[in-house]
């Protein structure tokens, strides 16, 4: 794997963080990549718009922050408005479908998938909370860049108090991400 750059959005409150700290242990504990986490947010932190970037590679990292994602998921209009910039040509947008209106104009061959995340959390799993798990299992059936294996395991360790309700959300985001049908930019 070359250089692979991932940028998460959404406001405070919707496990923007947590989502890339999971993400990134499962890469490097479990399947032996590089990766570097970072992660910023207004003043407001619960509400206002947050995001969370990961670098992965094969080889060690040199410099940690995101300058053109591969793959931008977006949980949040404000986090839509802030962060787009940079997402590169033929790169990935995974959107929350229920939260996200596409505005302005994307780079070339961008692959748009509207997956309703919170939906999906909210009537099927029976938590918003869970919002962010199946937003991992969509990313991983999407882009393949993390195994579902992986996140299955990495889940289990992390949340054992929560793992039925975890594993349920991210089986429906493996689901919803095969299923989804990209648009073009």
């Amino acid at each position: 794997m070359v250089r692979y750059e991932v940028r998460i959005g959404g406001f405070g409150g919707q496990g923007i963080v947590t989502m890339a700290m999971v993400l990134g242990e499962t890469l490097s504990l479990i399947e032996g990549k590089q990766c570097v986490q970072t992660q910023s947010y207004g003043p407001e932190a619960r509400g206002g718009a947050s995001k969370s970037e990961i670098v992965i590679d094969d080889e060690e990292v040199d410099y940690p922050k995101v300058h053109n994602p591969d793959v931008f998921i977006v949980m949040s209009r404000a986090a839509y408005l802030e962060y787009i910039d940079g997402l590169k040509e033929n790169g990935i947008l995974i959107i929350d479908g229920d939260l996200v209106e596409i505005e302005g104009d994307l780079p070339d061959g961008v692959k748009i998938y509207r997956i309703p995340a919170t939906r999906i959390a909210e009537k099927q799993v029976g938590t918003k909370q869970a919002t962010n798990v199946v937003m991992m299992g969509a990313l991983a059936s999407i882009t393949g860049i993390v195994s579902p294996k992986g996140l299955e395991q990495r889940i289990k360790e992390r949340w054992p108090r929560f793992v039925d309700t975890n594993l349920k959300a991210l089986e429906l985001g493996l689901e919803a991400g095969k299923t989804a049908t990209p648009s073009s930019s």
